[in-house]
């Protein structure tokens, strides 16, 4: 007789308290910008500390398992770093934290309201007119409509008969995150570049699984701009910078205008003004307020980008009033959309403004 054998239950505790250990790795890492010997410093502190380990798994055993398992290993120096798997279990761990558990939907693809050409069969068809190309012609209904109206004994098939199956036309998003790393990021006793790093994660890792055909260029902006890579992400850190916003916006366009999409967008991440220009070799600096000089500057290219058709939307990671006003006359100046947020849930906000935007022809 065939059935079912039933057994008791024995959790693998050493898998279970490498997960619990790794999850936690993974995070004080993106606070040490992927520095491996701070952040198991920072795990043995936090293990004296609140007692995260066992009799049975140590801080030994973890470290040796995330050297088996490949999360870590030496370069030719000696010291550990970590391995382009552990950068990928940090872009998923931020996805499942900010964004939650995704589904893996149609990849890369976004309906409109538009029929057209696509990559996806509609949902009914069409009588078929001259130029629709012959692979569009939906046969088992054509021949249908043969029969129906000229009879099931002689298969005519005139061109009346044809029909083609609709398509929905979609489209591509190409997206631009901006990443302020100006010193202001870490002053004052908050961290604003770690959630903004987990926030590029989290949106890189998304774009990856749920729209591949999309495109996400990630720069960094300080007293210059420069693009990063994603696999960069994890280890950013603030530097002795200025806010060159509008260094950080020609980038911007530059990119977008390579990725050569009618369909473009920026998001930017910052917690200040703008304070900084360059000027030839020479960088004009004011921090003390919100000097026209730059001020104007950074409004003409966010007219600029409003006339080619590029929004921008503004997370200020800071709630002084003052900047407010900056903010929304860069806002009006773009027509963009501006969220004066704390850091505590940026990544919903982000993700929600991200989806919202792809459900519109941009």
């Amino acid at each position: 007789m065939e059935g079912f054998r039933f057994a008791r239950y024995e959790p693998d505790d050493e898998q279970d308290a490498f997960t619990k250990l790794f999850n936690l790795f993974k995070e004080v890492l993106l606070h040490t910008s992927g520095d491996v010997a701070e952040a198991l410093n920072w795990m043995n502190e936090l293990d004296r500390e609140y007692g995260l380990t066992t009799d049975e798994y140590g801080m030994g055993d973890f470290i040796e398992d995330l050297k088996k398992k490949g999360y870590i290993k030496e370069d030719g120096q000696g010291h550990s770093i970590i391995t382009p798997k552990t950068e990928g279990e940090i872009r998923k761990g931020a996805l499942d934290q900010i964004f939650g558990k995704l589904k893996k939907g149609k990849q890369g693809q976004r309906s409109t309201r538009f029929p057209g050409s696509g990559e996806e069969a509609g949902t009914g068809n069409r009588a078929f007119e001259f130029g629709d190309p012959p692979e569009s012609i939906a046969l088992t209904d054509s021949i249908r409509n043969a029969q129906v109206n000229h009879g099931a004994d002689d298969l005519i098939l005139e061109e009346r008969d044809l029909v083609v199956a609709e398509r929905e036309y979609r489209t591509q998003t190409s997206t631009v995150l901006m990443i302020d790393i100006s010193h202001s990021m870490i002053l004052y006793g908050e961290d604003r570049i770690t959630p903004a790093k987990k926030v590029a994660l989290a949106l890189a890792e998304l774009i990856r699984i749920k729209y591949p055909k999309d495109t996400l260029d990630v720069l960094v902006f300080g007293n210059d701009a420069w693009p990063i890579e994603v696999k960069d992400i994890p280890y950013l850190n603030v530097g002795p910078y200025h806010t060159n916003t509008v260094a950080g916006l020609e980038l911007a366009m530059e990119l977008l205008r390579k990725r050569k999409n009618p369909n473009r967008q920026i998001f930017m991440i910052t917690d200040g003004k703008p304070t900084c220009l360059k000027e030839g070799d020479r960088y004009y600096k004011n921090s003390m307020g919100l000097d026209r000089k730059i001020i104007n500057r950074t409004l003409s290219l966010a007219t600029q980008c409003r006339k080619l058709r590029i929004p921008i939307t503004t997370f200020m990671v800071a709630t002084d009033p003052w900047l407010q006003d900056f903010v929304n006359e860069f806002t009006e100046a773009n027509g963009g959309k501006a969220y004066f947020t704390g850091l505590k849930g940026l990544g919903d906000i982000v993700f929600s403004d991200f989806e919202r935007n792809r459900r519109k022809k941009l």
